[in-house]
């Protein structure tokens, strides 16, 4: 069976149209983040074209967001690099976690498939993408969502770098965005590792958010992970009891 032929098979479009469904109504809180987004790298200095080739590229919009003003500082290339990665730490446990769903996809469609890893799509597909056993309607399921999401970023990030001079600053977008992350980091923190992780992360970012340079905030997620590394082995330990 050819690619093409697998991914047109009634599994695929099964898996995709109920992934999509899913995750239509979460979608539209990156509507104003990437606005924001697309705003925030203009005010920062990056032509039009520069702007949407960093969209492009990196897609990850906290990560984005946080070496802009470094890059608007005119600060070393290792440090933006470190600040990204800092950042982006989260997906290491994301791509651990749901790597099973990806079990009889090739290589090159796993690599595609971690280039379109969100949170939002994290959040809504791992439980089925764990525990069905087509795989091309869990390729399906996963992409659907994945590429709608995608879309999205790309298209409302343009609207924001051609109208960063136009929209109001009263519309009050990047309060949005903070809720659009709200949304989906509290039904996630009902499990007690991602709670503790929660907690000690942002409790360490707002004790250090003194720090030169925002390193408190990446202080904050370094110690929210090993924070939930710990409390998941301690939480394994005592289930094994």
């Amino acid at each position: 069976m050819s690619l093409l032929e697998r991914h047109l098979s009634p599994d695929f479009r099964a898996g995709a149209r109920e992934g999509f469904v899913l995750f239509l109504p979460l979608s539209v809180g990156l509507v104003p983040w990437a606005i924001v987004t697309g705003v925030a790298m203009t005010s920062a200095g990056l032509s039009p074209l520069q702007a949407m080739g960093m969209n492009i590229i990196v897609f990850a919009g906290a990560a984005q967001l946080g070496t802009l003003p470094l890059i608007a500082a005119g600060a070393p290339v290792w440090l933006m690099v470190a600040v990204a990665l800092a950042i982006n730490l989260r997906f290491v446990i994301f791509s651990a976690a749901i790597a099973q769903g990806f079990r009889g996809v090739g290589i090159r469609g796993r690599w595609v498939c971690g280039h379109l890893l969100t949170d939002g799509v994290f959040a809504v597909t791992l439980d089925k993408m764990l525990h069905t056993e087509s795989r091309d309607w869990r390729l399906g399921y996963f992409l659907a969502p994945s590429l709608w999401s995608w879309v999205l970023w790309q298209g409302f990030a343009l609207v924001g770098i051609g109208f960063a001079g136009q929209i109001p600053k009263s519309w009050s977008l990047e309060f949005m965005a903070t809720i659009a992350l709200m949304v989906l980091m509290i039904p996630m923190a009902k499990a007690r590792p991602m709670l503790v992780s929660v907690l000690v992360g942002g409790g360490t970012a707002v004790a250090l958010s003194a720090l030169p340079l925002r390193l408190g905030l990446f202080v904050g997620i370094v110690a929210g992970i090993l924070a939930g590394f710990a409390a998941e082995r301690w939480h394994a330990w005592r289930a094994g009891q």
